[in-house]
């Protein structure tokens, strides 16, 4: 089912948060959110002057989420622009407790093409994940993350969602897979042997440096 680098939708898409405009990760140390916001903001109006307006309305977007992130609480949820290149990020989802998934760390990465928001960034697993919904290649099964004028799918994208809409979306099929649209059959077939499952999780599982 996967397209290739683009992620795969699946025909549901778990629980989908409202987006907030002040809610994302737990908040890092001052000097940490400063700098990452400090560069940000710089990287940010070099693209920006060098972008027609579109462009730059999309950097003050991304700079906006950017903020909302860094002073939200969701737990186990991160996201920052990797290097000063703004339309790439690299988030980073903790598992869920009471999940095979409980004490992993995962890092994603976001790249957001130059019509954000009207069209959803390409978001994938760096960090090998054995999942139902998670191919070999790091792509993820997910309705949300699909263009919103694609006809396969139920849930598509919607500009009123973020990062944090995204990212938490992606944490809580970590635990709610769905196994009626999978990527990975192997893992599918063992989700309902959550022991087993575990095991293989905890196998497969490759922390990113």
């Amino acid at each position: 089912m996967a397209r290739g680098e683009n992620n795969t939708g699946a025909h549901g898409s778990g629980n989908v948060p409202p987006p907030a405009t002040a809610a994302g990760n737990v908040p890092p140390p001052a000097t940490a959110a400063s700098t990452a916001a400090g560069t940000a903001a710089a990287s940010g109006k070099q693209q920006a002057r060098g972008a027609g307006a579109e462009g730059q309305s999309v950097v003050r977007r991304l700079q906006s989420e950017l903020m909302a992130l860094m002073m939200g609480g969701d737990p186990g949820v991160s996201a920052f622009p990797e290097g000063d290149n703004i339309f790439s990020w690299v988030g980073t989802i903790a598992g869920s407790a009471a999940t095979a998934y409980e004490g992993t760390s995962y890092r994603l990465s976001l790249a957001f093409p130059s019509e954000y928001p009207y069209k959803p960034p390409k978001v994938r697993f760096e960090t090998p994940c054995f999942h139902p919904n998670v191919d070999a290649h790091g792509n993820i099964c997910l309705d949300i993350l699909q263009d919103k004028w694609s006809s396969a799918y139920d849930d598509k994208w919607s500009s009123a969602y973020d990062v944090r809409t995204i990212l938490l979306s992606i944490q809580s099929l970590l635990g709610e897979p769905n196994n009626d649209s999978p990527l990975n059959t192997q893992a599918a077939a063992l989700w309902p042997n959550q022991d087993e499952f575990r095991k293989m999780v905890e196998k497969l599982y490759k922390p990113t440096a």
